[in-house]
């Protein structure tokens, strides 16, 4: 192999797996991994190795794209069924875990408000020392974890930590949570490397600066049988200058989904990062290759999977100064610390920001807001929205906010004042709670229950709630996985009469008949603020 300096191509997909499946908050902790892996993952792969036709024929539909069936043929078959096996044996600490939670929720479940001290002894020998029993005030009683010991214990597995990485040359790529990668398919390189690995800094870094290929091969364990589609991954060709922001005010750049780049002159901070490989397309788009080499701040709004995701985190890790992320630490299983998850997946500087919390910045602040709907009723606390304050200009990152209790808006005005340019994603149906959260649950939810309590943001009438109360001289609505680049983490199937989009148009109709500035942009989009 040439020892010239050469470039990381733009369009190496590097995804990051857990047990060969693709990695995301829940799998990224030790609270919750073990949960994923014998709730799920063995799950999903026994149904698949058991009626392989089922899974087959179930994806035929598109309305089921989105569910518990592996994406492969039956030619696979022996292939799960090694991953499946290989997965009891590798993984059997993590189904002793979730069979000790299992035993501690039905202890708890006598607990009738009296004194909890009789039951630490009879805890799960598995879990002690890792948890504490609690009541809440109506003296119903659940565990609380010490999860930043469960990081330094043997649940917390780097071992099942590695990357797989393929040039890609369109948007299309299966659906990933449902689906394990497997070594054979799409001529994938695996990385068997803990996310914290310095050498994949190194790695991505080569995206801007050119250097020798053979001392990153040999720092990420590159066996000699891929060396070759190794060596492909790179090219000579340096890539399109992408400067810096040097005018006045503010540049607001959307890069799709809930990806927003907001530079001034002074500091740039990027939103839950969601960002498209860059090739050729007839769809225009801002792309890695776009970015500037420094991000000063990353904001990340929560952890669900279209949010918090590990795969464009890990290859910006060496350019981002500070990750901003929701406080949590109250130990409960649904509310992992997103903060503890990414100290320990390599990066450094993460800060943690309560609601009224303000961090300085260059030329204004950052300020956390209440972020209240779209987790099913569930305590999270991990959710925040932000206040962009910069060059005299407010910008409020709503996300999937959702005005269940519009005088929250009221309280927040009066704090903050109006708003310049106000960001909200509008996916008013969302998925039921156990979609995403069903693994962790201690019995199935009833069906009316689980239907009930949806994953959503705002509809028109509630978005109108917040404009009402904001009084934003703009409106952008995001965060709504129309873009391709979202196919393979959201499945919307999204066409001209989806609710979601009736809903936003009707809520883009309100605010241009009262002079409010909105739009939904897709794509891609820029605006400057003066």
């Amino acid at each position: 192999m040439s020892s010239s300096p050469m470039y990381l191509k733009q369009n190496v997909v590097s995804e990051p797996l857990y047990n060969q499946w693709y990695a995301w908050w829940f799998l990224a902790s030790p609270m919750t991994a073990p949960l994923f892996v014998a709730n799920l993952h063995l799950k999903v792969m026994e149904s698949f190795v058991a009626n392989p036709a089922i899974h087959v024929a179930a994806l035929k539909s598109p309305a089921l794209r989105g569910g518990p069936y592996i994406n492969y043929g039956v030619d696979k078959v022996k292939e799960v069924q090694a991953l499946l096996e290989r997965t009891r044996a590798e993984e059997a600490l993590s189904l002793r875990y979730a069979q000790a939670m299992l035993e501690l929720h039905k202890l708890l479940d006598t607990a009738e408000g009296f004194s909890l001290e009789e039951l630490y002894p009879r805890v799960p020998d598995l879990l002690r020392g890792y948890v504490e029993l609690t009541y809440d005030l109506n003296h119903r009683a659940s565990p609380r974890f010490f999860e930043s010991l469960l990081y330094r214990s043997p649940f917390h597995r780097e071992s099942s930590q590695s990357l797989s990485m393929r040039l890609i040359h369109q948007d299309a790529r299966p659906y990933v949570f449902s689906t394990p990668r497997l070594d054979s398919v799409d001529g994938a390189l695996q990385i068997k490397r803990p996310y914290r690995d310095a050498a994949l800094d190194r790695l991505y870094a080569m995206t801007r600066t050119p250097g020798p290929v053979e001392p990153v091969r040999e720092a990420l364990g590159i066996e000699p049988k891929d060396h070759d589609t190794f060596a492909s991954f790179f090219t000579p060709e340096p890539p399109r200058p992408a400067p810096r922001y040097d005018g006045e005010g503010v540049r607001v750049r959307y890069f799709g989904h809930a990806c927003v780049l907001i530079e001034s002159r002074g500091v740039s901070l990027m939103t839950d990062p969601v960002i498209s490989y860059d090739f050729p397309s007839e769809l225009p788009r801002y792309t890695f290759a776009d970015l500037p080499e420094r991000i000063d701040y990353v904001l990340i709004t929560h952890g669900h999977a279209d949010h918090l995701m590990f795969e464009p985190l890990l290859q910006l890790r060496h350019r981002i100064g500070t990750i901003v992320v929701p406080a949590s630490s109250g130990g409960g299983l649904a509310d992992p610390s997103l903060k503890l998850m990414l100290k320990h997946a390599g990066f450094n500087n993460v800060v943690a920001l309560s609601e009224l919390d303000s961090l300085p910045l260059p030329g204004g602040e950052l300020i956390g807001l209440p972020f209240i709907g779209e987790h099913g009723d569930l305590n999270i606390q991990a959710k925040i929205a932000h206040l962009v304050r910069l060059e005299g200009k407010n910008l409020l990152m709503a996300a999937d906010s959702n005005a269940l209790e519009p005088r929250l808006y009221e309280h927040v005005h009066r704090e903050v004042g109006d708003i310049d340019m106000l960001w909200l994603g509008m996916e008013s149906e969302g998925g039921p709670l156990s979609w995403m959260y069903g693994p962790l649950l201690p019995a199935p939810i009833q069906r009316k229950m689980d239907q009930s309590r949806r994953l959503n943001g705002s509809n028109a009438a509630r978005a109108i709630d917040i404009v009402q109360r904001l009084n934003p001289k703009q409106v952008r609505i995001y965060a709504m996985g129309r873009e391709p680049w979202l196919g393979h983490v959201m499945v919307m199937g999204y066409h001209e009469n989806s609710p979601q989009l009736v809903e936003a148009r009707k809520l883009i109709e309100y605010c241009r008949e009262r002079g409010i500035s909105g739009e939904m942009p897709y794509g891609q989009a820029e605006m400057l603020l003066r």
